[in-house]
């Protein structure tokens, strides 16, 4: 004898589910936190999506920021530099953000960005990865504190790994009332010179 049995604690599948959330959203998200550019396949890893279809979305935003179509220009801009993806502020803005950031009340770099500014000055160019190992700490704040101070800039990207090199701006000398970056004082009174005073083993 075979009984009809009826499990109701089986229930159909929701029809529910939340919607995919688009791909140009997840591809900004991503865009909006990195410090450097990201190359394309790391950002289609970033956002579980194949890389072509990654491509075009890029090349959708790119048009979208430019105001190509029928929305307004941003004042932002994504380009693709080293190999990699990345916002950048517009050229012509660079005058607005400068008046902004110098217009903020001074206020006085603490013992980690002093370190690390003076890592830049003497190892430039050099990267944020190889600053990071220079100090054995993660420098990510203290560089963007630093760019947005105008001390240091982005050189150049790395033509193999895509990694922006930095190194300190006139400002930097202007702040230290130095003409040049060779009137910087010995790091060590047992050393020759700056130039290898970051050599591994001698900072700790």
């Amino acid at each position: 004898m075979t009984d009809d049995v009826t499990d109701e604690s089986v229930t159909p599948e929701s029809t529910d589910a939340a919607p995919e959330i688009p791909l140009s959203e997840r591809i900004e998200a991503i865009l909006f936190i990195v410090d450097e550019p990201i190359g394309l396949v790391a950002l289609a890893a970033a956002v579980g999506s194949p890389v072509p279809a990654v491509r075009q979305t890029l090349e959708a935003l790119v048009e979208d920021y430019d105001g190509v179509g029928t929305g307004p220009r941003r004042g932002f801009e994504l380009r693709e530099v080293g190999g990699g993806w990345r916002l950048y502020v517009r050229e012509d803005l660079d005058a607005v953000v400068a008046e902004f950031v110098g217009g903020q009340a001074p206020a006085r770099l603490s013992q980690a960005a002093l370190e690390t500014l003076a890592v830049i000055a003497y190892k430039q160019p050099v990267t944020r990865s190889q600053v990071a190992s220079i100090r054995a700490v993660n420098v990510d704040s203290v560089v963007r504190t630093l760019l947005a101070r105008g001390l240091i800039t982005e050189l150049f990207a790395d033509s193999e790994t895509g990694a922006l090199n930095y190194g300190t701006t006139d400002a930097l000398l202007q702040h230290l009332g130095i003409n040049s970056l060779d009137e910087l004082p010995p790091i060590s009174p047992l050393l020759d010179d700056g130039a290898d005073g970051f050599d591994e083993g001698t900072i700790r």
